[in-house]
Formats: C-alpha cells, structure tokens, sequence
C-alpha cells in the first residue's frame, strides 16, 4: 500500500546545503563534500534550515532508498563538521617492514614477509594519510577525510595489501588491520 512518506534532516549551523536537482553539495569548516543521488521518484528539498526527502506515494522500495538516502547525507554533514578518523597498526613478528608515503596518492610497503619486490597501494584522493614511527613492532597509521566511504576504502586497500596468502595465519600473523573506524574501536 502507497502512503505519504517524508523525512527531514536539520542543518547544524556552519553548515552550507545545496541542492540542484540530484546533486547534493556541503561545505563547512573542515572542507566540502558533494554526491548525486539517483533516487527516482523521490524529491528532495531544502527548506530553511531543514532538507526534507520523501514522496507522496512510497512503497517498501522508496521507503528504502528515502532511509540510505538519509544515511548519506548525515554522514556527509557529521564528515563536513569532523573528519573521519581510521585507526591502523601495521604489526609484524617475522620480518621488520616498512611503510612509505609515495607521493600523496599512494604507498609502499618494503619487506613485507621478507619479500624483495614491494608492494604498492593506492589510495582515492582526498584522503590525508600519517605513518607514525616504528615502535615496538608496531606502526601506527591514520587516514582522515571528510567522505567516509573514501577513508574506509583507503583503510581497506592497506589491510588487503597486506593480506597473507598460502601461509598458516596462525604462525605468521603479520600485516596492517585496522584498529579503529571513524572512532568504534575495533
């Protein structure tokens, strides 16, 4: 049965909305983040200080796309105001490696499991990256960015770079995890 639904999402102060058409845009102190939402029959508006999202006639399927659709734009307002912070510590117990920024849109990893040739990760741009120092077989790791989806798929790239294959994880337990993700411990 089809029945109006709408949802609305208040703009924090600081905080600059845009809407045009499917395009949503935020700027705040931290940076400024855009998205185009394929949403169908859904409209979506602003309105003061508020944006309001629905439709006169959902279903199940709008109901769906009206709450991710909602989700999106939090995340986009709370990254705007705060950046997303992902905690990672590379860990090794076998051989001593070594993580290097390669520019600013990738890395190297040198020695991994005794390796000779390194292994490379990119990263998405927009994302800041900090290596900390070796200490005690630990190298601390953080990626920030004002995109959620980018900081968890900078994190996730270093943790499958480093994935170990064809060996008992058990004995060797080296790699780079993630410890902490946009501030839930792990």
């Amino acid at each position: 049965m089809k029945k109006p639904l709408f949802q609305e999402i208040e703009i924090p102060e600081g905080v600059e909305v845009t809407i045009d058409g499917i395009l949503f845009k935020v700027k705040g102190k931290e940076g400024e983040n855009q998205r185009k939402f394929k949403i169908g029959k859904i409209d979506m508006a602003k309105k003061e200080n508020k944006i309001i999202i629905g439709t006169e006639k959902a279903s199940k399927k709008e109901k769906k796309m009206i709450n991710t659709t909602m989700a999106h734009m939090k995340n986009m307002i709370r990254g705007i105001q705060e950046k997303f912070e992902y905690e990672l510590r590379g860990c090794y117990s076998h051989f001593p490696f070594t993580v290097e920024l390669e520019g600013n849109r990738g890395a190297v990893i040198k020695n991994f499991l005794g390796e000779k040739i390194p292994r490379k990760v990119k990263f998405p741009e927009r994302v800041e990256i900090e290596i900390g120092k070796d200490s005690n077989k630990k190298i601390p790791i953080t990626i920030k960015s004002v995109d959620r989806e980018l900081a968890g798929q900078a994190s996730a790239n270093l943790e499958m770079a480093t994935k170990v294959r064809n060996k008992d994880r058990r004995v060797f337990q080296d790699g780079i995890f993630i410890v902490n993700k946009a501030g839930k411990e792990i």
